[in-house]
């Protein structure tokens, strides 16, 4: 099976995983109805953010950790389509062969790297890892790795850093291990012992906090007792997006930055600490084909940015976007429900005043 056809079976059942620190990967595997990621995706967060192609953002609860082998478990959101993925066999892989990484590096979803297995057992920590030079880069951990057959024989899990495409991925076969030791506890919040391996719950901790089988320290996750807010300019960023009303949760998408939805445009917020800038871009539609509608089009843009102020448009390869740039030290709660509502306002009006004028084309979301 060639990499675009495994793309084409991946893409509905990759799942995009969000903290208030950071994204990552996961996948859904139906036989489980979990979604797997790897532990230090979820950051200690009882809670995550999860997007797909067939579901739109939701809040999904943690449901496994496990520290030993870095892996969680998530529970899948109810009513969503997904498919079966088939689990492979660690032990049939060999040195050379051919796999592929999925997941969404630096925010870029559904990427895929080719590569091939350099050492099918390279050990570290007392663990076997699967060594591939397929390039793997932030937010492609918690990925599938996958042969040549389409089945996931890996979990995407670390590189180390200044290498040339040194990746490492956990096999499946310790993936196997762990959801067959979760199935027993399905619907309860559990964590495997780094020590002995046994699986803890709230029932079966040793005074609240200790493994009930060999007394080891172990932290199961739990709702916070009080949700931690950002501070400064970032707290800033998400009372204007409530003062529009925004699920500001649901609009996090890492740190510093924000992504929301009006009418059928996408806008993203983020915030640059090192350069102390605000900026706001609306992703609109696509540009037409027609070179006639395109020089009709780049006319209409540049007359628009020459009467508004405040907002730019631009084209940025094939998208239209409408953007806005303030300084922090300018960005007042009151003045920032205006500039954001006028974005949100605009980027809605042009979408659809541009594809019905011109021949734009509805953009295409990932």
């Amino acid at each position: 099976m060639d990499s675009q056809a495994i793309i084409g079976q991946y893409k509905n059942a990759i799942i995009q995983i969000a903290t208030p620190v950071g994204t990552g990967t996961g996948f859904f595997v139906k036989e489980f109805n979990l979604i797997v990621t790897n532990e230090h995706v979820i950051s200690n967060n009882y809670e995550v953010t999860i997007t797909g192609k067939n579901f739109e953002k939701a809040f999904a609860k943690v449901c496994y950790t496990d520290k030993r082998h870095d892996l969680a478990f998530i529970e899948a959101p109810a009513g969503a389509e997904l498919p079966e993925i088939r689990l492979g066999n660690y032990n049939d892989m060999r040195d050379g062969d051919h796999v592929v990484a999925i997941g969404h590096p630096y925010g870029l979803n559904y990427t895929a790297t080719q590569g091939v297995i350099s050492k099918v057992d390279r050990i570290r920590e007392g663990l076997k890892f699967i060594q591939i030079d397929a390039a793997i880069n932030p937010g492609n951990s918690g990925g599938p790795l996958v042969n040549n057959k389409g089945e996931v024989i890996g979990v995407n899990s670390f590189i180390i850093q200044g290498g040339d495409n040194l990746g490492f991925a956990l096999p499946v076969s310790y993936l196997k291990e762990a959801l067959l030791l979760y199935q027993p506890f399905r619907g309860q919040t559990a964590a495997r012992c780094f020590s002995c391996n046994y699986i803890v719950t709230a029932t079966t901790l040793d005074s609240g906090k200790y493994c009930g089988s060999c007394g080891t320290e172990v932290t199961l996750l739990a709702p916070p007792e009080k949700e931690i807010e950002p501070a400064g300019t970032a707290k800033l960023i998400e009372d204007i997006l409530s003062d529009l009303g925004k699920h500001v949760r649901l609009a996090r998408e890492g740190l510093n930055h924000w992504a929301v939805k009006e009418g059928s445009a996408k806008i993203r917020i983020t915030f640059n600490p090192q350069h102390l800038l605000v900026a706001g871009d609306a992703y609109l539609c696509h540009l037409p084909t027609d070179v006639a509608q395109i020089r009709a089009l780049y006319q209409y843009l540049l007359e628009e940015n020459y009467r508004m102020s405040g907002l730019v448009l631009s084209c940025v390869k094939q998208d239209i976007v409408l953007s806005f740039i303030i300084h922090e030290h300018d960005l007042s709660r009151e003045g920032g429900v205006l500039l954001f509502r006028n974005l949100f306002q605009k980027a809605d009006e042009y979408d659809d005043y541009l594809k019905k004028t011109f021949g734009c084309f509805e953009r295409i979301e990932e």
